[in-house]
């Protein structure tokens, strides 16, 4: 029983959908029992953005004529009833194309005219510059407009030979992979750098980007597609033809762009597109067809140094054509089920246990930090009322000199607040250096001397050396700041256990950021650019604005991971400052309590035991509290199982 993708996306859509409200609905409930400190709602605030934005990219690759928008017409369109990708014969999506949605931009499309390669700006720098794209509107309910309209992604123009290798498209190093001249002299060139098609598809509105990217040439003349968005694909389909299996420029693409790491290639998946051509029903048996498919898989699985079960034989045209029609016979046989199968239960189900894992981890640390304050709470109370049943048959002078003790703690409380000010400050130091490591004028002076490394004259022979002491930069850096952070988190609990002697708080100084991941983000985008590096694009890198774009589109990945890591900086440092703060306010509440219960005794004789039955309700309520938290919390972290199953949790 197969899964198809969209099933599988649509189960994840709708488990998001109900986590982020299960997470707004336990960040109400904790702020009306006063539990919401600023470390604690900005965990839920992360938590939630993370569950609601998350975004699953799956880009298909391929040389052209491999029916690659085909295929995506069959895997995700097929409910218009007609093609929605252009897919006619010949080469069709000439330029880079994402489809995604964004709820704050109408259904368009919009193009990025081929001369801003012209321009030193990264990709990532031209979509801030909306201006500059040509936008048409799109009628998402009309199939035919909107297949009109997305035409225009495979326009062409014609160029000299000198515009077209300005433009990344002629390369006399390579005359072999340069396009055909017309009797005029002219080329063929894609009539657009890159497309953006913002549709509220029902996969689309729930995170699915889908990436479109044309042949050899075009990805090799966008460093950006090759060293930012392909790596940070989520799942990428490689397309060849069943007929002709691993061609020679099939194996440019994926040597110097795809090759994964060794043993990971979850995130590969190979498809032998076609096999339609294969059928000859009069000439050969089902058997023997399938033979030659088998035989087909066998050999590309081999040539690429995958395992065999990552090959998938289909025929996108004939399982759009089964779609369509309601031919189920049809559809088996094109065995498109079996990749709709392998793309959600292989990467849908992983994508889901990554982001439940996710979830879980960060609904147990925001358990633990919202636990500790309700102890905080419990045991004042069990304090206060060991207080009140110690004045149980006492007279008034007793009871004077027990307010007049509570008055002088508080008032040796409250001088102990310099010292705490003395360990912030030290704490913040340490912490602004964190922030001039990671923040974004170091990164600029660092990406500045790789750029100049870059222009320099002639051949760029040293540019992987050059490549390599600024990630060896980078690492330094992100040691450093690991570094601070275990120093930081040594002070803290030495301080932490101070407080805790002094005045009897339960501080627990959280866990110290990891920069480990971090570095191995580091590491892949470091083989990403120098794998491109190494590829026969030392004749581009002589081309100043083609290095200058490569280091742009670095700058952009690395600028990702720095803030990702000053994010857990920062949430680290917020959840010890929060504790603090929150045992502090517990422990001046406490005081104020205590008081006032003294001063409600001394005005009525029947005080002392009232205030003994109200403390005794209050420590009834609390762990009334804690039980509703370990409910709801419990719900959250379970949640990372697969979609489907209801657990009802009252959220009383």
């Amino acid at each position: 029983m197969t899964t198809s993708f969209n099933d599988q996306f649509d189960q994840l859509g709708t488990w998001r959908r109900e986590f982020a409200l299960r997470l707004k609905l336990l960040g109400e409930w904790m702020k009306d029992n006063e539990l919401l400190d600023a470390a604690v709602e900005e965990r839920l605030r992360r938590l939630g953005t993370q569950v609601r934005s998350d975004k699953v990219m799956v880009a298909f690759v391929a040389e052209f004529s491999r029916g690659k928008s085909e295929m995506i017409n069959a895997v995700f369109f097929a409910g218009y009833g007609r093609r929605i990708m252009p897919a006619s014969a010949g080469r069709t999506t000439m330029c880079p194309t994402e489809m995604g949605y964004d709820a704050d931009v109408p259904p368009c499309l919009r193009l990025l005219p081929i001369e801003t390669r012209l321009q030193p700006q990264a990709l990532m720098e031209w979509r801030m510059v909306p201006e500059k794209w040509t936008r048409i509107d799109l009628d998402v309910n009309n199939p035919q407009q909107l297949a009109g309209a997305l035409e225009k992604v495979a326009e062409t123009r014609k160029v000299t030979q000198d515009e077209a290798r300005a433009l990344g498209f002629w390369h006399n190093q390579a005359p072999e992979d340069n396009p055909m001249v017309d009797a005029q002299g002219m080329v063929e060139v894609p009539k657009w750098r890159h497309a953006l098609i913002n549709i509220a598809h029902p996969l689309l509105k729930q995170g699915l980007v889908i990436l479109d990217t044309p042949g050899l040439n075009a990805i090799g003349a966008e460093p950006e597609l090759t060293v930012s968005l392909i790596p940070q694909a989520h799942a990428v389909v490689f397309i060849l033809g069943a007929d002709t299996g691993v061609t020679k420029s099939d194996l440019s693409i994926w040597r110097e762009h795809l090759i994964a790491e060794s043993g990971d290639t979850d995130a590969r998946l190979v498809v032998l597109n076609k096999i339609d051509t294969l059928w000859d029903d009069k000439l050969s048996t089902p058997a023997q067809i399938q033979a030659q498919i088998e035989r087909q898989k066998a050999s590309t699985a081999e040539i690429l140094n995958i395992p065999r079960d990552r090959v998938i034989a289909v025929s996108a045209q004939k399982g759009l054509v089964a779609k369509v029609t309601e031919d189920d016979e049809l559809l088996q046989r094109s065995c498109l089920p079996v990749l709709e199968d392998a793309l959600g239960r292989g990467m849908m189900g992983k994508r889901q246990r990554i982001l439940g894992e996710a979830m879980a981890a960060g609904i147990t640390d925001l358990r633990a930090e919202t636990a500790r304050v309700i102890n905080i709470r419990k045991r004042d109370m069990t304090e206060q009322m060991m207080e009140l049943k110690g004045l149980q048959g006492k007279n008034a002078a007793v009871i004077k000199h027990m307010r007049s003790r509570i008055s002088q703690e508080q008032a040796e409380f409250d001088l102990g607040g310099a010292k705490i000010h003395a360990v912030r400050s030290v704490h913040l130091k340490l912490l602004r250096e964190v922030f001039g490591i990671l923040g974004s004028t170091a990164l600029k002076k660092e990406m500045a001397n790789l750029t100049s490394t870059l222009l320099q004259k002639g051949l760029k022979l040293g540019v992987k050396r050059a490549y390599g002491e600024t990630f060896d930069r980078l690492r330094a850096n992100l040691e450093r700041v690991q570094a601070l952070c275990a120093e930081i988190q040594s002070m803290l609990a030495a301080t932490f256990r101070q407080l805790n002697g002094e005045h009897g708080f339960s501080l627990q100084a959280p866990t110290e950021p990891q920069m480990a991941q971090y570095l191995t983000d580091l590491n892949m985008v470091e083989r990403s650019h120098v794998q491109y590096l190494g590829i026969g694009n030392a004749f581009k890198l002589a081309q100043p604005e083609f290095a200058d774009r490569l280091v742009r589109a670095l700058s952009t990945r690395l600028r990702g991971i720095h803030e990702a890591a000053l994010g857990d900086v920062e949430l680290w440092s917020k959840s010890a400052a929060a504790q603090l703060d929150a045992q502090l306010r517990e422990r001046r509440r406490n005081f104020s309590r205590r008081i006032e219960a003294i001063d409600r005794i001394q005005q009525a004789a029947g005080g002392l035991e009232d205030r003994i039955q109200d403390v005794d309700q209050q420590e009834a309520a609390l762990s009334q509290i804690e039980l509703k938290l370990i409910e709801l919390t419990d719900y959250l972290i379970a949640a990372n199982r697969p979609a489907g199953t209801e657990v009802d949790v009252a959220l009383a």
